[in-house]
């Protein structure tokens, strides 16, 4: 399947240029990724004026802005990620989301963090799914359906969809420590949080006949990053799941973030991004295995007995967040937030050169920053990797990095050739 597909990045005029190098959307095969959009006035180019309401209206103005120039509507939206500032203000997000989708509602991840860009209170990104490929491949796929499901056997939530299926994934709502029978938390502490996340991830699996090893990226969000090792006790239980999986020793790609606050006060929640071998009707159904998870580390950049630096399945290769660690002694590199940002990203280059891809092909750029404040200095550093400015962009301040770093960087990364059948 080389040359079928290309990334493809776009900008428009009616949405806010990029407060660094990054593009608005990239479009790559059946899905295109949404650079994170700040409340800022496309002709003003500064924060609107306002509250969080104000704000989060204008984060959505924006993203239906990028999405109607590239011939898609807010419908196709698959997941949609808040970060807010105040985990109080999530409300208020929440009534100006609900009235860009009144008849569908994507699945939906909801975080405080520490800091925004520009100051801002709210900040919007979206995942859509791009029905008709990428260029300079022919139209191959109109016949795609985006599939919402749920099941009751897990947490349901009148603001989002459970699971949302386009193609080869499925995309899952974070999900909270909440006792689907009961609809509040689970009583406890950290662990018994972490395992009724787990346990909520496994139910809608199982309600779509999707085994629990078929998860490529989790990403944890913990309110207490001390409780990480508490955390990995119990996620070590959950994965590898199968006695093929075990055999393999695979666990997916995974990203630890330090959120301010969660939802209902919890101190964990799990994202799943989830293969999905069977595209989504009407198109035929093919064999489930037609298409393997393939997951591969190289020694040229850090190892992590709990994830897989790069899984691949079908067109994306979904990377485990960076560390700014030298992968020789396993320590911080040496110097401030520049030196750290250039180790990350090596090391993202040398995963991406082990799966004989190049940086060209990451489309998308999850920047996770100590001090805001850092941003600028970074991006010194990011444009010596991503000089033409591609890769779709989302940056949030948080508390506290894994380590004590400055920085962590993950990479969503195109596959063209898609992951074929084992010999």
């Amino acid at each position: 399947m080389v040359g079928y597909n290309a990334v493809l990045a776009r900008n428009t005029q009616n949405a806010p240029q990029g407060i660094g190098p990054y593009a608005q959307t990239v479009a790559f095969s059946h899905y295109n990724h949404l650079c994170a959009q700040l409340p800022v006035d496309p002709t003003s180019g500064g924060v609107v004026a306002g509250g969080v309401k104000a704000q989060a209206e204008q984060c959505f103005r924006n993203i239906k802005a990028v999405i109607e120039s590239i011939d898609h509507v807010m419908d196709d939206v698959v997941r949609i990620s808040v970060f807010v500032t105040d985990i109080a203000d999530s409300d208020t997000v929440f009534d100006v989301y609900q009235t860009y989708f009144s008849s569908y509602l994507p699945a939906l991840t909801t975080v405080a963090v520490a800091a925004l860009p520009l100051g801002a209170r709210v900040q919007v990104e979206a995942l859509v799914s791009n029905g008709e490929g990428t260029i300079p491949n022919a139209p191959q796929a109109g016949d795609l359906i985006k599939v919402a499901r749920n099941t009751k056997n897990a947490p349901t939530d009148p603001r989002s969809t459970q699971t949302v299926a386009f193609s080869h994934y499925n995309n899952l709502s974070a999900q909270l420590p909440i006792d689907p029978g009961t609809g509040k938390l689970v009583a406890g502490g950290i662990k018994q949080q972490t395992e009724q996340c787990l346990e909520n991830i496994k139910a809608i699996l199982e309600s779509i006949d999707v085994p629990f090893d078929d998860i490529v990226k989790i990403t944890l969000f913990l309110k207490n990053l001390s409780d990480a090792d508490a955390v990995n006790e119990v996620y070590s239980t959950f994965f590898p799941d199968s006695a093929i999986a075990r055999t393999a020793a695979y666990v997916p790609a995974r990203t630890l973030v330090a959120a301010s606050a969660l939802p209902l006060g919890a101190l964990v929640q799990i994202e799943a991004v989830v293969s999905h071998g069977d595209g989504t009707p009407p198109q035929a159904v093919e064999d489930r295995h037609g298409i393997v998870i393939k997951a591969n580390n190289t020694s040229s950049a850090p190892l992590c007995a709990l994830s897989t630096q790069t899984v691949a399945f079908s067109h994306y290769n979904h990377l485990s967040a960076q560390l700014p660690l030298d992968p020789k002694t396993g320590q911080l590199a040496t110097g401030g937030v520049k030196e750290q940002a250039g180790q990350c990203l090596k090391n993202i280059k040398a995963i991406v050169e082990s799966i004989n891809h190049a940086m060209e092909d990451v489309v998308k750029i999850n920047l996770y920053l100590k001090n805001i404040d850092d941003v600028a200095a970074v991006d010194e550093v990011y444009t010596s990797f991503f000089p033409t400015a591609v890769p779709a962009r989302r940056t949030v301040g948080v508390s506290q990095l894994p380590g004590d770093a400055l920085v962590q960087i993950e990479a969503v990364v195109a596959n063209a050739e898609g992951t074929p059948p084992k010999a």
